[in-house]
């Protein structure tokens, strides 16, 4: 009876590392560092969808040096995690970038102002001194100015850009009149600096109509001509927005998901569930053609790209997520 035991225990461990051999490796590379931005992929990881569909995933975080655009093009990622303006910008430098699927529907980008200052409404915008990211993250933000008729060279009819840190440091410093913060992550350290709601004036990228496509997945275009690349692409998305359902669900477990994977304060992760989940909608992780087309507008209209993006993104894996 033992020694059949031990066969059974056997063949299973055998089976189990012959499923682990079989597995498909990916890489994905974030868009920053690990918080809860990104915890569908993680408790994807952590709840075994990923093994489940087949797939051993690796993520990569992301940080203020890394560009997704140009891991992936040096062949260190297999999926990243990327915001359109800086794929479209890349693609029409030979980078071949496809948006494959969009679990965010919403942008999180504000501008926000104290009540105190000078900046009550867009009218105030000329002639004073405006925080914002670069790295990519710049483009909704130029494409605002840009529909305002408002030049960013400085000077009294246009805006001063600042070239912004990744905090809320040029506000409390008064380095600048306003900043940029995604409204899941540094609006709260605002708050958490000692500032109420009403001691700020917000200017939402989504609720004026000026926000651009966000945490998109991308993945490059040669690659997806490979079926059987195209079909890791089909499980990965499956797991992934299985993950982003599961987070949403379960978000203080979602949190402490984040945590274990590198993630900085619990309670901003939980709070940052929270305001997450207002973005990615439906949940279905499908492109909405609309958004794309306003956003590649924007870029166009900039002059941040020449011409007409084609075959920028695809619905082919999204349609076949189950």
């Amino acid at each position: 009876m033992k020694k059949t035991l031990t066969i059974t225990m056997a063949l299973a461990m055998s089976l189990a590392a012959g499923t682990a051999m079989a597995a498909d490796k990916l890489t994905l590379q974030l868009k920053w560092v690990a918080q809860a931005q990104f915890a569908g992929y993680f408790v994807a990881k952590d709840k075994g969808f990923y093994t489940e569909a087949g797939l051993d995933v690796d993520i990569k975080p992301g940080g203020p040096d890394i560009a997704p655009e140009q891991v992936i093009a040096g062949g260190g990622a297999d999926v990243i995690v990327d915001w359109m303006g800086g794929a479209l910008a890349a693609r029409e430098k030979g980078v071949g970038l496809v948006n494959i699927a969009q679990p965010f529907e919403k942008a999180g980008m504000q501008l926000v102002c104290p009540a105190n200052g000078p900046v009550k409404t867009e009218a105030d915008f000329k002639g004073h001194t405006l925080g914002v990211w670069f790295f990519g993250n710049e483009y909704p933000f130029y494409a605002w100015m840009n529909k305002l008729g408002l030049k960013t060279e400085g000077g009294p009819d246009g805006v001063t850009v600042l070239k912004q840190s990744f905090d809320v440091q040029p506000l409390i410093q008064k380095q600048a009149d306003c900043i940029s913060v995604m409204t899941y992550n540094e609006y709260w350290q605002l708050i958490d600096a000692g500032y109420k709601p009403e001691d700020l004036i917000v200017f939402n990228y989504s609720a004026m109509g000026n926000d651009l496509l966000e945490d998109g997945l991308y993945a490059m275009e040669d690659k997806l001509k490979d079926p059987a690349f195209k079909d890791q692409m089909v499980r990965f998305v499956t797991a992934s927005m299985k993950g982003w359902k599961y987070a949403l669900e379960h978000s203080d477990e979602a949190a402490g998901i984040v945590m274990d994977n590198g993630g900085q304060d619990e309670n901003h992760q939980k709070r940052m569930m929270g305001e997450v989940g207002k973005l990615i909608g439906s949940g279905s992780g499908k492109l909405i053609p609309a958004a794309y087309e306003r956003t590649a507008k924007a870029l166009l209209d900039q002059k941040i790209i020449a011409k007409e993006p084609a075959g920028a993104w695809t619905s082919e894996i999204t349609d076949a997520v189950k």
